[in-house]
């Protein structure tokens, strides 16, 4: 049988659908990237903000004319919608058979199994567990497709409950991997032939911190897989400020391959708005921080992401966050209007700021923060910088020229062109010189240098 995943939001739902895939593959399903020619087909969601949510009713309506020709055909829905939703997703779409949330992804694969065998029967796994649901560690060598970066998670849910994030709702409380069991998926992706692991978790720094811990710290667990043979590149994702240590820190001047770039989400620059949303921390703690890295490494690049118009943000609140990014410089930032998310704090937080007003105010950062990022890209111009070569680019080709893709450190995209007869030597997974030679809005262009 043929299954098809399609996955919104996060890294951590890449990560939870590539174990799926991986773990039907083994049971000897195959994949396919076509939604018509799937005997099963899953949906991984996000319901961070209100349009990933949209994503999921739009295409469970489009895939629904699949289940009028083929009745037998297995639909899932599984993520934070899911978990959010629960079976109320069954009323508006009674031909989904089967929800998960992110603590019943291991059970995914037995489950569609189930369903095959009984065609009447609909399952939900939307139980939190009271441990972090361990799984089998599953890496079909296909799957990667030659792929030199890899996802893994090390933890699951969130203790925070910022008053805006419905995470702690749909993924639970704070649960750490055991970091035996990390390790062991590095060191596998690793001898499959990955190059670059990035370490995900809600909130990564506070890993170790909760009673599911083993007594690795997060600091201690870089440690340990940066020690991983044949592993280039390190990188994680996402930090809370409120948690960061200086021993983390220290990292960036201590560990050859982690990478010099860390995403620290800021939210806001206004220390009342700050306190609103339970950030626990104030725009000079943040500072501080900032300066801290850029001591260890003043190379680091520093991306956040930006809430604007939260339930009573001011126009002096918002000129903070403004003056805030014009100070750290961001790198590039992931911006985004402020929406209700059911059963948070902040839904129910007024006044309201006017729709008309959060988009003129978006509008308004973005532009300065496309300005910081074209001067950030403009640093690396007439640069030689070492790029991780992840696949063949979309660029038109010359005649006699391969185009390929890849990222240097900082995690910027780069294009470049190779003459055929030096492909040979610039394969994907191989960490070549490029030589910076043209900027543009998102994305660099060069040259190779031996």
């Amino acid at each position: 049988m043929k299954f098809f995943i399609r996955t919104f939001g996060c890294q951590m739902n890449v990560a939870d659908s590539f174990w799926i895939s991986s773990a039907l593959v083994s049971k000897g399903f195959e994949v396919t990237y076509q939604e018509k020619d799937a005997d099963i087909i899953l949906v991984n969601t996000c319901s961070v903000r209100k349009k990933p949510e949209e994503k999921l009713y739009s295409f469970l309506g489009r895939i629904y004319p699949y289940f009028k020709k083929n009745p037998e055909l297995i639909v899932g829905v599984g993520g934070c919608v899911a978990q959010q939703l629960g079976e109320k997703i069954w009323k508006k779409f009674p031909f989904v058979r089967l929800i998960f949330g992110t603590d019943g992804v291991p059970y995914v694969p037995q489950t569609i199994t189930k369903l095959i065998s009984t065609p009447s029967l609909k399952i939900s796994l939307l139980d939190f567990k009271d441990f972090y649901p361990e799984r089998d560690i599953v890496i079909e060598e296909e799957l990667l497709n030659n792929h030199p970066v890899a996802y893994v998670n090390i933890m699951q849910g969130c203790n925070n409950f910022c008053a805006y994030c419905i995470v702690p709702y749909t993924r639970g409380r704070q649960k750490s991997r055991h970091s035996e069991k990390v390790l062991e998926e590095c060191k596998r992706l690793v001898d499959a032939g990955v190059k670059e692991i990035m370490l995900l978790g809600q909130n990564v720094n506070s890993y170790g911190k909760d009673k599911y811990g083993d007594g690795v710290s997060f600091e201690d667990l870089l440690v340990k897989v940066s020690k991983i043979e044949g592993l280039k590149r390190i990188r994680f994702t996402t930090s809370h400020p409120k948690d960061i240590s200086d021993k983390l820190i220290e990292l960036f001047g201590k560990l050859d391959n982690l990478c010099p770039a860390i995403h620290l989400p800021l939210q806001a620059g206004s220390n009342r708005i700050l306190k609103l949303m339970g950030r626990k921390y104030l725009k000079e703690d943040y500072l501080r921080i900032i300066d801290k890295l850029r001591k260890v490494r003043e190379d680091i690049v520093i991306t956040t992401d930006l809430i604007v118009g939260f339930p009573g943000e001011r126009e002096e609140d918002f000129r903070e966050t403004l003056d805030m990014v014009k100070r750290v410089e961001f790198d590039s930032s992931f911006s985004f209007k402020y929406s209700d998310r059911p059963g948070t704090r902040a839904e129910k937080m007024e006044p309201k700021v006017p729709e008309e007003v959060k988009s003129k105010r978006l509008k308004e950062l973005q532009n300065i923060q496309d300005e910081l990022t074209l001067k950030s890209m403009n640093k690396l111009h007439n640069q030689t910088v070492e790029v991780l070569v992840e696949g063949r680019s979309s660029k038109q080709l010359k005649k006699g020229v391969v185009s390929f893709r890849g990222r240097e450190p900082g995690g910027r995209v780069v294009n470049f062109l190779v003459n055929k007869e030096m492909v040979p030597s610039v394969f994907i997974g191989s960490i070549v010189n490029i030589k910076i030679t043209e900027v543009k809005k998102h994305s660099l262009f060069g040259e190779v240098r031996k």
